[in-house]
Formats: C-alpha cells, structure tokens, sequence
C-alpha cells in the first residue's frame, strides 16, 4: 500500500513518516511505498524500508497536486498549512495555502478515473469561536473568528462534499493544541503553550504573553500521530456525512500548565517563566475553545492523554530520553 504525507516535513508529518520507517504500517495496514511532500524536500524517513519518494512541491503550483497522486496512493494524509498567527497576519497567503491548496488536491483527485482515497485531513479547533458552551458537543456547528479557523473550516466542507459524493473518502481531525511541541517555536499564536514548558525544562527563560486562567485543549506529539494511525484504517461508514470531528485532550489552564511542570521539575524550572503579556496573542486565543465533549472520537477509538502530568512525561521521554519521577525535579 501507498501513503503519501503532505507536509512531511512539519513536526506531526516527521513523527508520523519515522513510525511508519520504524514499523513498516500505519494502523494495521503494511505500507510499501511512502511519498513525503512538502515545500522543501522532506528530509526523514530514509530508512524505510520500501519505496519512498521524497520531493519539494507547492500545492497551489498548476501540476504539483497532480504530481502528487499520480501514483495513486490509497491513503494521503494531507497536514500542508499556514499556521493561525501566519494565516492571520498574511491573509492572502492563508487562503492560497490553507483554502486553495486544498481544494487543488481533491479536485485532482477527482480527475482520476475509478481512484478513491482514504484523504486524512489535519483541521483545527479554530473552527469553532466565541460565543460557545463551556464543553463544546460534538454536534456544535463552526463559528470560526479567525481566518485560519475560516480556511480549516471551508477545508472540512469541502471534505464533507467530496466524500459525499464518493470522489475521495475522507476524515477530517480537529487536532487539539499539540504540546509540548519540540524544537523551536513556530508562528502559531499557541505557540507560548509548548515554549512555557519546553524551554523551562531545557533551562532557558520562557515568555508566557495571557494570564493564567487561560483555558485550552491539548494532546501531546504523540497522541497527534496516533490519531493519524487510528484513522487510516477506521472504518468511515459510521461518520455518514458528517466526516469531521474533535480528538480527544486534556483541557488545562496555564496555572495547571504550571503546576504540572512545578510537579515534574520542580520551582527551579517554574521560575524561568516571565510574564509579559502580549494583547495581540490574547486576543487571538481569547475566541479559541476550552473543553469538548468527544463522544463521537471516543466511541470511534481515538484516544489521547487524561493530564497535562502526562503530556510533560511524554515530552520527557520522546524527546529528552528522561523518565520523570514525581516528586523529584529534574
């Protein structure tokens, strides 16, 4: 079987094209040739067993969607966007990537006769905006507020539609808020959530730009990939329609953010923390949701952490080679 990752060479695509290296599947299915995508050649997964193809290409480019899929894949996880701090401050290049990118990929889809592919789609909690219930139900219709939540939000219609009318089979995965994420801090407003917390941990000063009682939904690096892997092979004829849903998290403040790190690292760490605040990000993340109820995901199998404890555990382990013990900072 064929994958094809679009956006491979992001953090989740890295992740998940290095499972697939490490174990030759993605759910239960064998994979044989993987194809990585991205607006610079992807750089992973070269110890793939099988055949893998690895190359540069803009979605919105005339050809390159094409290009893509011409060796029809039969799953195509497609995670290429414009993070929602670029999406909002370019709002042309947000709609080029995050809209016409995708529409550039279904309907090339399309155009291929008897080819109907499981699209994994990688959308966002920004679907939903202020006003909203405290937990937000599976069934609550999308009020973006941004226009990264609008680009990701006009993504899961399309999905529904094509998916719809037979052309591609798709799953659409509002992702919580990946944290901790590694490396350096991208230009996504969420950004903060991991950097409070990742950069503590390495010893270095954090800025932390809202207050405290700042609520949100979080999955780990490693809950992200396990969505992806879950979906692959998750049978779609229960979703109907209605093809995309929330994955379940942790809702956290950024006091128990703090607390959870204080627990795991101790105050050492806590206080490489500064408080700056920063109106433009408070802005942005005070119209983002703050709890779900993911009944739909849950009874599907989807799964993910039940503390932010854990999240910082996983980070530990995944990234820096460390198990926490509680109680003993690092």
């Amino acid at each position: 079987m064929r994958l094809a990752i679009l956006g491979a060479a992001g953090m989740i695509g890295r992740k998940l094209a290095e499972r697939i290296a490490a174990s030759g599947k993605i759910g239960g299915r064998s994979v044989t040739a993987l194809t990585l995508v991205d607006v610079i050649a992807p750089d992973v997964a070269k110890d793939f067993a099988g055949t893998r193809d690895a190359f540069a290409a803009d979605l919105t480019a005339p050809g390159a969607a094409e290009q893509i899929i011409a060796a029809r894949p039969e799953i195509i996880v497609h995670l290429a966007a414009i993070v929602s701090g670029e999406a909002e401050a370019d709002m042309a290049k947000g709609y080029r990537v995050n809209l016409d990118g995708t529409r550039a990929l279904l309907e090339a889809i399309a155009g291929v006769d008897d080819y109907c592919p499981r699209v994994i789609y990688a959308s966002s909690l920004a679907v939903f905006g202020a006003p909203f219930p405290a937990k937000i139900p599976d069934a609550y219709h999308l009020t973006p507020l941004t226009s990264y939540g609008t680009q990701k939000a006009m993504g899961e219609m399309l999905l529904n539609d094509y998916s719809r009318r037979g052309l591609v089979d798709g799953i659409g995965i509002r992702f919580p808020t990946i944290c901790i994420r590694p490396g350096k801090p991208n230009k996504a407003a969420s950004s903060f959530y991991s950097g409070i917390l990742r950069e503590p941990l390495n010893g270095q000063e954090a800025i932390l730009p809202v207050d405290d009682d700042t609520r949100h939904w979080f999955a780990s690096p490693r809950a992200a990939v396990g969505y992806i892997e879950h979906a692959a092979d998750l049978d779609t004829a229960p979703l109907g329609a209605q093809r995309c849903m929330t994955m379940p998290g942790v809702s956290a403040t950024v006091g128990e953010q703090i607390e959870a790190l204080r627990a795991v690292a101790g105050d050492a760490a806590v206080a490489l923390i500064r408080r700056i605040p920063d109106p433009a990000v408070a802005a942005i993340v005070s119209g983002w949701p703050r709890d779900f109820d993911t009944a739909r995901a849950n009874a599907l199998g989807f799964v993910a952490e039940t503390s932010f404890q854990e999240i910082i555990e996983i980070y530990l382990e995944d990234e820096m080679g460390q198990k926490a013990q509680i109680g003993a900072p690092l």
